[in-house]
């Protein structure tokens, strides 16, 4: 195989390894909760991991800090600490799979956070919109509950769901001056230290107290192993340095696995205590969503190959 193609390859697997990652990370962070350990805590804990894995290899890779990469990395890091927040607190409120979902939806904002500084909104971002929210309400729907089942979990996720789309527009701008690798170590460094100041500030229970009993338990310290190495400092390298090779609709195309990955996981029963389980309406609206993904994704690169096509039907 030639060595382009091949280096190819072991992109696409990479990214897809990284969406499987970033997947188990919604039941591992459900996991924790249910053990104890408050949204804060987590988000520290999680984020300091996070924070001496980027930050070795930015040592041993010997990266240069300079004042304008660290700037932008705060202004990020800000967005994501936020949204992070966000989307955990909403865990202990909805359902792992619902929140894999819809925070899928990013896909869909991402293209509208754009239209706002003034990016043209391309007719298939559009569509996808709307079939995203047909998923969403299938999704969500709970018949005979207040508010057709709506609740502030997936209120909050949804929110965060907005949240990644300015993150990713944001993202784009900054890297096109900025060290990746800085802004990566940098946003790790703030989500974590806007953590601890927010936690050490909150009243039982939501603060560090009685964190102990559940850092106690051998399974709480696997879940935030995985989620600090893997789904943070790990999938941040892998992010930095494989998807350059790749273009911008395979990204999305490998990322949009992402919630379908999460809903397999949390219906598996795979993480102890975690057994979910989709109604054919719920999981209508799951399929709605990833088709609304896969839209927002393909639909610019399909309307052009059939562009030529139309043409020549014009002129035949």
């Amino acid at each position: 195989m030639p060595e382009s193609r091949a280096s190819h390859l072991f992109a696409v697997l990479s990214m897809a390894a990284i969406a499987l990652i970033w997947a188990g990370g919604f039941p591992a962070t459900k996991y924790c909760l249910q053990a104890g350990l408050s949204v804060g805590a987590l988000l520290s804990i999680r984020f300091a991991i996070g924070t001496a894995g980027l930050g070795l290899m930015l040592v041993l890779l010997k990266v240069k800090l300079r004042r304008r990469d660290m700037l932008d990395g705060l202004w990020l890091g800000l967005v994501l600490a936020t949204l992070f927040w966000l989307q955990t607190d909403g865990l202990r409120f909805t359902t792992t799979s619902k929140s894999g979902f819809i925070t899928g939806l990013y896909v869909i904002f991402t293209p509208m956070v754009a239209l706002i500084i003034g990016d043209r909104l391309r007719p298939s971002h559009g569509l996808g919109a709307l079939v995203a929210m047909v998923g969403l309400t299938l999704l969500v729907r709970e018949p005979g509950q207040a508010w057709g089942g709506w609740n502030r979990g997936d209120s909050q996720t949804l929110l965060a769901a907005v949240l990644c789309g300015f993150h990713i527009v944001m993202t784009s701008h900054f890297s096109r001056r900025s060290s990746g690798w800085v802004l990566a170590f940098m946003q790790v460094v703030v989500t974590g230290a806007v953590s601890v100041a927010i936690t050490l500030a909150l009243p039982a229970p939501h603060g560090f107290q009685g964190a102990g009993v559940a850092l106690g338990q051998p399974g709480t310290w696997v879940a935030l192993v995985f989620m600090g190495v893997l789904a943070t400092s790990l999938a941040f390298y892998v992010q930095s340095t494989m998807q350059a090779r790749l273009g911008a609709t395979e990204s999305g195309i490998l990322m949009s696995m992402e919630p379908v990955w999460t809903a397999v996981i949390a219906i598996s029963g795979f993480v102890p205590g975690i057994r979910e389980h989709l109604s054919p309406l719920q999981f209508l609206g799951g399929l709605f969503i990833l088709a609304a993904t896969l839209l927002a994704e393909l639909g610019p690169r399909l309307m052009r190959r059939l562009a030529p096509i139309e043409a020549e039907d014009v002129i035949g």
